[in-house]
């Protein structure tokens, strides 16, 4: 287990400040600066380039950022854990994107704990970008996220390949028939915000294909996934969104997917731990739950 100080240092490359640094873990900042100049006698190397005004890791400061973020976060895990895996029991924190979130881990949850019933979990709903914070401060064991990110930073395993689909109302003129890309472009556009994954799929598929979002006259951004799919329903707007999460109402004919030329898209779902974790293998024992629980739902 690593001392104060590494905390200190996590919370100094957070914050990137000295001030706000004490102001976050309740101490002075001399002993912020007391803290890391006994980490960088320790260590014998400078953690933090301080020459441009700005507080940058240097590259040994990386190395040892990546190892006290997994320290920390195997430290809790354990504290968690230590007691009901004696009663060989099973808890654990996790998170997934909106999109996996409220469409694909309800049957999974649901199927576990009819079968593990002594089992027990905490579910963060957020962005790829919110988790992934979490994920790195140790307030998460796993993420099972659907946006684009750096996997080289973490140990990931593909959990699926989901499909990418436009969507658009029964009544929509193009709801029938074959549509290029560019025939969308009078279409009102909704979206979810920033730091989704979803929108980030979106946009790189649209880089692809050389347009961007201002390829389209009209954009409105929704948080809610549900708000989005009720307005596309009521003939408002077109989306792009993970089939799963538009299943029910496709099948219900509520929703009609777009059939655009020479357009066929998939993306991953994946399941995202820190590098190198003590826990990795029960981890992944949790994944292989999962898996077994989606392959029946599917």
């Amino acid at each position: 287990m690593l001392d104060f100080r590494h905390e200190t240092f996590l919370a100094l490359y957070s914050h990137g400040s000295f001030t706000k640094a004490a102001e976050h873990l309740h101490i002075t900042q001399p002993a912020v600066s007391q803290h890391i100049k006994f980490l960088e006698e320790y260590y014998d190397c400078k953690l933090f380039d301080t020459s441009n005004r700005k507080i940058q890791l240097t590259q040994q400061g990386k190395l040892l950022k990546e190892f006290a973020i997994t320290v920390f976060s195997d430290s809790q895990h354990l504290k968690e854990n230590i007691q009901t895996i004696k009663a060989e029991s099973l808890h654990f924190s996790f998170g997934a994107t909106l999109s996996i979130g409220e469409y694909v881990m309800p049957p999974i949850l649901s199927d576990l704990l009819t079968r593990h019933p002594e089992m027990t979990f905490h579910m963060t709903v957020a962005n790829t970008k919110s988790l992934l914070e979490q994920l790195n401060k140790g307030e998460l064991d796993f993420i099972l996220v659907e946006g684009l990110f750096d996997k080289s930073h973490y140990d990931t395993t593909l959990f699926s390949r989901e499909n990418f689909v436009p969507v658009c109302s029964p009544q929509a003129t193009f709801a029938k028939q074959e549509i290029p890309f560019e025939g969308l472009k009078n279409s009102r556009l909704i979206l979810r915000e920033h730091g989704s994954g979803t929108r980030e799929i979106f946009e790189h598929i649209l880089e692809d294909r050389n347009y961007s979002l201002d390829t389209f006259d009209k954009i409105i951004e929704i948080g809610n996934m549900a708000a989005i799919k009720h307005m596309v329903t009521k003939g408002l707007g077109i989306t792009f969104l993970f089939e799963v999460a538009a299943k029910q109402e496709i099948e219900s004919g509520e929703l009609s997917l777009i059939n655009i030329v020479d357009y066929a898209e998939q993306r991953e779902f994946n399941f995202v731990t820190l590098k190198n974790s003590f826990f990795r293998e029960q981890y992944q024992q949790i994944y292989h739950l999962l898996r077994q629980a989606f392959r029946l739902e599917c």
